[in-house]
């Protein structure tokens, strides 16, 4: 390439690099200055957990859409039991890749919606298609998905990117009430007056979920079985 063209390349790419810099410096990012931590957790007066700044079963999807700055992917899941001949249905908003206060993690979000409007959002779906475990996730049509906005949020399930150890877990969240461990080894510390299932795998992978006081206790319920039969 001749040696002019090079250089002029290189100046326009110096300049373009500047420019963004320059914009970034005039707009500097909001979402900065947050100091959000996964272990800051308290409740409510009604008894609702409080994390990242929102309320379960009061704050919204678009409040935690502004909090992360992204939309996230929604989708419905159709759940057939053994003991039930109805479905049942649960509307996730999943959020991937997200800095917050300099912690990486992925989220996923399940909202509080009636059964029977999920049950129509079913059979309005683009596009089924049925995982492993049997059940169905269906994509939304837009119509559908747009409202879902304004519903509460019901749970946080939040997934660091960076493993961690027992010592990091109770230096953060304390001494949990009790542990339960499941075949496969994964560990749950179990903070039932925070709301806190904090499940760790051997490698040191950890899924923090955060529930309301009758959602945990659901939770609790097929893992105390597990324990029984086992």
């Amino acid at each position: 390439m001749d040696r002019k063209i090079l250089l002029s390349v290189l100046t326009g790419a110096l300049l373009a690099f500047i420019g963004i810099w320059m914009l970034l410096s005039a707009f500097p990012d909001e979402r900065a200055g947050i100091r959000l931590y996964p272990w800051d957790v308290s409740r409510a007066p009604s008894g609702q957990l409080q994390a990242f700044g929102l309320t379960l079963g009061e704050s919204t999807l678009a409040d935690l859409r502004a909090l992360l700055g992204e939309e996230g992917k929604l989708n419905l899941f159709a759940e057939t039991r053994p003991d039930a001949p109805d479905r049942d249905f649960t509307v996730e908003a999943y959020f991937d890749n997200i800095l917050l206060s300099n912690l990486k993690a992925d989220w996923v979000v399940s909202l509080a919606v009636p059964q029977d409007q999920l049950a129509g959002m079913y059979d309005r779906g683009l596009r089924a298609s049925k995982l492993a475990s049997g059940s169905r996730k269906v994509v939304l049509d837009p119509d559908d998905a747009a409202p879902l906005a304004e519903a509460p949020i019901r749970s946080i399930t939040y997934l660091p990117w960076k493993s961690l150890r027992p010592e990091d877990i109770v230096g953060r969240f304390g001494e949990p009430e009790r542990q339960l461990t499941e075949k496969r080894g994964v560990v749950h510390w179990l903070y039932p007056d925070q709301g806190l299932d904090i499940a760790r795998d051997t490698d040191g992978g950890v899924v923090i979920q955060y529930l309301n006081p009758a959602d945990f206790e659901r939770a609790l319920q097929p893992l105390e079985a597990a324990k029984a039969a086992s």
